[in-house]
């Protein structure tokens, strides 16, 4: 089966007249470790609201994980969802972290993340997923490096175009802080990624920019050079993204990323243009590489 790149995955939803949402501030990076015996959210949380961070993007490298619990990406069973998740694995022992993405936020009121992330499990696989922050331990140190600013507040919210809640960014009621503009955004179903990013960028005046800690899915995936992951639900992280000036001076979004397809596999490349568009969301920082702005 080859892909349609105008392809579409219909929701059980209408679609919300807003396809982006976006917040803005003066923040910061922030690197630190995750320390074993704690949860997986804990050992993310603590560090970050130490530093007065409600909110950020992280990337994660190293380091292990065990008792560990994810779920891979699935098409769903039941009408009221587009896509949905696979039953929980939990491999024996202590799977070795490669790389993942973690978005930071609240729900219900209390410290929440969402995580892809891609490791190598006890029987030496390579796999890929949704990794269950609650569920999960940190056994080995995991390196990290965060994005964040007071003036972004990222909060899990029901979304009636999808059925789920999902984090979505807004403004918070704190000053930015930091010398580094961040910009967070969440971006809607169907929207083709590349064109969301140059969308949100000529809407903020930014015109470089570098991707950090961002995590989504696609419905189904064409790579550059023709490659596809015909997959509907698939869980992605972005490995590489950059917005610069293309050849005719706007902006121009380059995103290289990997993902578990419903197998667990992992796929990794460079996206073709224009023909990604999002499965249920898609959340990302924005560097902005120009000169700060007022947040």
């Amino acid at each position: 089966m080859s892909l349609d790149p105008h392809r579409r995955l219909r929701q059980p939803g209408p679609p919300h007249p807003e396809r982006w949402r976006t917040a803005e501030g003066l923040g910061q990076r922030l690197t630190f470790t995750l320390e074993p015996g704690l949860t997986f959210l804990d050992a993310v949380a603590r560090p970050l609201l130490a530093a007065g961070l409600e909110a950020a993007a992280l990337e994660i490298r190293g380091g292990a994980l065990g008792p560990f619990a994810y779920v891979r990406p699935a098409l769903s069973q039941d009408p009221r969802y587009a896509a949905y998740y696979s039953e929980t694995f939990r491999p024996e022992g202590s799977s070795l972290i490669e790389r993942g993405n973690v978005t930071f936020g609240r729900r219900d009121g209390a410290p929440f993340l969402h995580c892809h992330a891609i490791w190598t499990e006890p029987d030496g696989a390579r796999r890929g997923g949704h990794v269950l922050p609650h569920e999960t331990v940190v056994a080995e140190p995991i390196a990290a490096i965060a994005w964040g600013s007071p003036a972004i507040r990222i909060a899990a919210e029901e979304d009636a175009e999808t059925n789920f809640t999902l984090f979505h960014p807004a403004a918070a009621p704190k000053p930015g802080a930091g010398d580094t503009r961040l910009l967070a955004a969440r971006v809607r179903p169907n929207e083709p990624i590349d064109a969301a990013l140059e969308a949100i960028c000529r809407a903020h005046g930014i015109a470089r920019a570098r991707l950090r800690g961002s995590v989504g899915s696609f419905a189904g995936v064409m790579f550059e050079g023709g490659r596809e992951v015909t997959d509907i639900a698939t869980e992605v992280l972005v490995t590489d993204g950059t917005v610069a000036p293309g050849p005719d001076g706007a902006p121009r979004a380059d995103l290289t990323v990997a993902l578990a397809d419903p197998r667990g596999e992992v796929h990794e490349g460079r996206l073709a243009r224009g023909c990604n568009p999002v499965c249920i969301t898609f959340e990302v920082m924005l560097e902005a590489l120009d000169e700060p702005g007022t947040a």
